[in-house]
């Protein structure tokens, strides 16, 4: 049987894993500075937790596990004939592998919120599982890395989201744009254009303007029965200014006696012109008014964060969640967070060449092998490096010198070392620097100082 990969996932190298590491790495102490704490939950939830948290086509996108066993033997018989989808699962389903961190994070303050301090904050760096179709950038398992703060409505928490996305991504070096709108905004827009009663259909279809642009929008508004009318009153949407405030201002002038619409309009001033008083470059903020992030759980602002040098989808997003915890029966419990997509970090910083050369994982000493005393000898050596923290091994096998240099210079190893005899002898170390050419060769003292 040839072996192949489950379409949607890949193997990582050392290489891949080191550099996944430094980001991560640079993630995590942002979100230790920022007063978040680490959390896990586990890979799967009961298929009731997940589902109707993402809408229509989130739920289409999550991994049914099948029960163990006969999952067959208590299938309803017509419905099976029938192949009645939505029953079955039901019937032969009860796990799920989770779509995001974010609703098995509020399942986990539902349960344990007698316990909690509020304000909460936790980050959650783990894998999730979609079942997208694959393309650039979009895997059906990879990783999410949330911060997430409960119990709170400050809009300071805005503010200070928006600080954690532009620190992070300073300091991996990315030039981004985070595009912030708020749902009471796009609540207003429905209600603006007489379409309440069709909100999803609305926030869906404009979600995907960056993909299918306005007139891919206006066919799929169309084809879920909004009217011509309402489409006509809504075509502004596409055609805003750059300047945020200008667009709001704009927004004020149409949201005249619409309560919701205003609402959003004011929270979101607040956010910019905080952000901005920060010294927040306004070029890295933006309001898009057409960013939905078709999620049914977003309540207040919502966030996304786009490479300003590479064509990809987000590297980051989230937002206000307020009533997410009350489907489990806890209410009055707030929230609000973001993501950055690992993945997709990964692919633009490497098609930007941002890897520095310490988010490479290398061997620094190799040993040569002689055999006998002096493989005894190395040994020793080795076990001293290794209890400085420095990085060493012997080549297993008593090989020609040539084969121990290929394997060193493929391996990308940085040092190779010679203990024969004479250096054993005359307490000395001998030891090549592949990187510049350099052979030296210094007394075990100053070696091991080194």
């Amino acid at each position: 049987m040839k072996p192949g990969l489950a379409k949607g996932t890949r193997d990582f190298t050392a290489l891949e894993v080191s550099r996944r590491r430094y980001i991560i790495n640079i993630l995590q102490k942002n979100f230790e500075l920022f007063g978040f704490q680490p959390l896990e939950t586990p890979s799967f939830e009961n298929l009731s937790t997940l589902t109707g948290k993402y809408g229509e086509e989130g739920d289409r996108l999550i991994f049914k596990i099948l029960n163990s066993g006969d999952y067959t033997s208590k299938v309803n018989q017509e419905d099976w004939e029938n192949k009645s989808h939505q029953k079955l699962i039901s019937q032969i389903s009860e796990k799920a592998l989770r779509y995001d961190l974010t609703v098995p994070f509020a399942r986990f303050v539902a349960m344990n919120h007698n316990q909690l301090t509020f304000p909460f904050k936790r980050y959650q760096i783990q894998p999730v599982w979609r079942a997208d179709r694959p393309q650039k950038g979009r895997f059906r398992e990879f990783y999410q890395c949330d911060a997430d703060v409960v119990g709170s409505e400050s809009l300071l928490q805005e503010v200070d989201l928006v600080q954690l996305y532009l620190k992070s991504f300073a300091e991996l070096s990315i030039p981004v744009t985070i595009h912030i709108n708020n749902r009471k905004i796009l609540s207003g827009l429905a209600e603006f254009a007489g379409i309440t009663d069709q909100l999803i259909d609305f926030t869906v279809a404009l979600d995907k303007l960056d993909k299918i642009g306005k007139e891919g929008v206006v066919k799929e508004l169309v084809e879920r029965g909004i009217t011509q009318e309402s489409i006509d009153k809504l075509d502004f949407l596409f055609t805003q200014s750059d300047d945020a405030l200008e667009n709001l201002l704009q927004l004020k002038e149409k949201f005249a006696g619409n309560e919701t619409g205003l609402k959003g309009v004011e929270e979101l001033e607040t956010v910019i012109t905080q952000s901005l008083n920060l010294g927040t470059d306004i070029q890295n903020l933006r309001f898009d008014i057409t960013l939905a992030r078709g999620l049914d759980y977003y309540t207040g602002a919502i966030f996304e964060v786009k490479a300003d040098e590479v064509q990809m989808g987000s590297i980051g997003g989230g937002g206000r969640y307020n009533n997410l915890t009350e489907v489990f029966g806890v209410k009055n419990i707030p929230g609000i967070g973001i993501s950055f997509g690992l993945d997709r970090i990964y692919l633009v910083m490497e098609e930007l060449g941002l890897f520095p050369e310490q988010a490479t994982s290398k061997m620094e000493y190799l040993f040569a092998n002689f055999g006998g005393d002096e493989t005894v000898e190395a040994l020793k050596l080795i076990r001293q490096l290794r209890e400085k923290g420095v990085s060493a091994e012997i080549y297993p096998e008593n090989a020609k010198i040539g084969k121990q240099f290929t394997y060193a210079e493929k391996k990308g190893i940085r040092n190779l070392v010679f203990l024969g005899e004479e250096e054993i002898k005359n307490g000395m170390v001998t030891y090549k620097d592949l990187e510049a050419g350099e052979q030296k060769t210094v007394s075990l003292e100053d070696f091991l100082n080194k």
